[in-house]
Parts: C-alpha cells; structure tokens; sequence
C-alpha cells in the first residue's frame, strides 16, 4: 500500500489524561481495542517494551488471536533474550498468523530503566553496537538454509539454523528507531522502516536524510515511519481549545498517570529533538503541537497535529511528500480515538494519497 497506518495497544486503558483503574493485564480492554484497530482500518498495531510492563510479544499474541487481518507490530529490547531464540519466536508467531507480525527494535536510552532488567551495558554506542550483531543473528535465523555460526563482540553461535522460517520469503519487517549516530549505523544496515517521533518538517529531512545516507552504504533504501497523537475537531478554532484542554487535564493528574518531567535531561537523542522542538513555541509548521512533549520531558511520542481532519490529512501529506509513508497514530482518549481516525482521518489520507498518486503517474 503506498501509505500505511499503524495504531497502538496498550496493556489497560491509560494515558497523559486517563489514570490507570483497572487491571495491569486488562484483557478485556486489550481485545476490544484490538478489534476497534481492525475495524477501523489501521494496517498493524504497536505493543510497547516497557521494564515494568506486561510482555509483549504474549499480549501480541493474544491481539492476533482476536483479529483476522490486523498486523501485530511487537516492541522488542535486544541484550535480554538470545537473538537466535528471539528469531525463532517471532517466525512461529508470524507462521501462525500468516505473515501479521513485524519487530520494533528498541536498543533503549534511559539506563536506570535498562537496569531494571539487568541490563547494565551503561554506554549506549555499546547498546547500538550489540543490538546491530544482535540483529545480524536474527536474520541469519531467518534466512539461512543451512547451518551458520557467528562470532561477534556480544553474541557468538556455532552451527545454528532454525526450521521455522517467516511466513514471507522477505521476512519479517524490522523497524529500528533512534537519533544518535550509533542508531543511524544500525538503521542503515538493518531497518526495513526506520520510525521518527513526529517532529518538524525541518527535522524530518535532516534525519531522514542522515538515515538514507547510512542505508546507501549497504545498498538499501528504507521506509520511514512517523508518529502523532492527532487532535481533531469539526472547525480548527475547536481543535486549539481542544489541544489546550488536554494539556491542562494533563497537568492536573501528572501525579496519577506517571508522566511528570524529571528534573534531568533525557537521556535519549529522540526526547532531546522533541523538547528542541518544543523550545521553540507550542505550535510549529502549519499545525505541529509540541505542549504535551514539553510537559511531560517527551517521555515517548508526544507531538500532535492539531486541526479538522481535513487540515490533519493536509497536514500528514506534507510529510509523505518529505517520504514518510507510515503514520503511527495514537489518541490522548485511546479507545475513542482510534474509531475516530478510522471514520475521519484515515480515509482523507488515503484519499488525497491516491489522488496524489495519480497525478506523479500521468507526469
């Protein structure tokens, strides 16, 4: 498809505005939110890595049970389990589900986070440079038709092979995230999609060039991939008030949700880019909010498109033209919001990219 639309689903029902009240593990919530991507026409689904959080790759299971057609697109944090076991994993997932699944690699950027899990690689050049051997075993698993063996810094295999295969002969869609110049060698060898938090038009060219730099040494040309919390509204006037709203019900349970800034700097070139951002005032480009990332340290994807759908469509087709062609959409009211990007966003995008298709095609 020349334009992709990936959701998210969390564990429970809970966000900058919403305070968790129900179970860690709400099943019910997990399969309703699953059906409601599918239904409203979202390509895959994202299931986030977090030290403290249910694991993923069992809660993406449970979602590709309840659903037909949707992709299940699973975090993974590289330096916990053995790359071969991992690829394994995944490969009997993606059999069973027939080609639905695809691997977010996050190598990780806050340390006190990492060792929670044990993870106490401090240097994060270090974390890149095991999550690149790490991933060149994983695709060893994948591909090899017979026996490898491997010998890296981190990792070392003697004659491994795996008889479970993906489900397609490319493989398993691997996106790789990050912004520092170790994150950018790993992407360029490795990303099938490299994801961007949703920054400003500027940003996009420069990292997306930097990314499409690094590929070129290996001879490969990724996808690229952005995320947004889209706020919509039938006029744009609602849409500011609506944005504005959000921030201060943000601000008055910061407490209770978890998401208040710390007094440090992120440790994470990401979070930096986006509070650069924010920096510069609440409202970038033509409709680029930045306030919620400012509030809460950019602790993930934070930054919204504020506006009618029409002008939010607008809005995410600059960013195609920049070529991006996978938006990560996700909603500060999760459940509500995913039925609303499928009645009023998701169709205008498709719209006015197929449209724009056909007009390249007649030049």
């Amino acid at each position: 498809m020349p334009v992709e639309f990936i959701g998210f689903i969390g564990n429970h029902n809970a966000s900058e505005i919403i305070p968790r009240t129900g179970p860690v593990v709400d099943r019910g919530y997990i399969e309703t939110v699953a059906k409601a991507h599918e239904y409203a026409g979202f390509d895959r689904a994202l299931l986030a890595f977090h030290a403290d959080a249910p694991d993923s790759l069992q809660v993406g299971q449970h979602a590709a049970s309840v659903t037909d057609r949707l992709g299940i697109f699973i975090a993974h944090r590289p330096g916990f389990t053995a790359p071969t076991v991992l690829a394994r994993q995944f490969a009997t997932l993606d059999q069973l589900y027939e080609g639905r699944i695809s691997i977010n690699v996050i190598t990780g950027g806050e340390q006190r986070e990492l060792a929670r899990d044990g993870n106490l690689v401090a240097d994060k050049d270090e974390r890149y440079a095991r999550t690149n051997e790490f991933l060149d075993v994983v695709r060893l698993e994948w591909t090899s038709r017979e026996p490898f063996s491997y010998k890296g810094k981190f990792y070392e295999i003697q004659n491994g092979y795996s008889l479970v295969k993906p489900w397609n002969d490319r493989a398993i869609d691997v996106y790789v995230a990050g912004a520092s110049d170790a994150a950018i060698a790993v992407a360029g060898r490795h990303a099938d999609i490299f994801a961007l938090w949703g920054e400003t038009y500027e940003q996009v060219r420069e990292l997306t060039g930097r990314v499409r730099a690094a590929a070129a040494e290996h001879g490969r040309r990724p996808e690229f991939s952005l995320s947004f919390r889209p706020i919509l509204a039938d006029t744009e006037e609602a849409a500011w008030a609506k944005a504005d709203a959000t921030l201060e019900r943000a601000k008055a349970l910061i407490d209770k949700t978890g998401f208040r800034r710390g007094a440090d700097e992120p440790a994470n070139e990401g979070s930096r880019r986006l509070l650069a951002a924010a920096a510069k005032g609440p409202r970038l480009d033509k409709r680029l909010w930045t306030a919620m990332a400012g509030l809460t340290g950019a602790k993930g994807n934070s930054t919204s498109l504020v506006g009618t759908p029409d002008q939010v469509a607008e809005a995410l087709l600059d960013y195609y033209d920049l070529g991006v062609r996978t938006f990560l959409i996700r909603g500060f009211d999760p459940l509500p919001d995913v039925l609303t990007y499928g009645r009023d966003l998701i169709p205008r995008v498709r719209a006015l990219v197929a449209e724009r298709e056909r007009a390249q095609a007649a030049e």
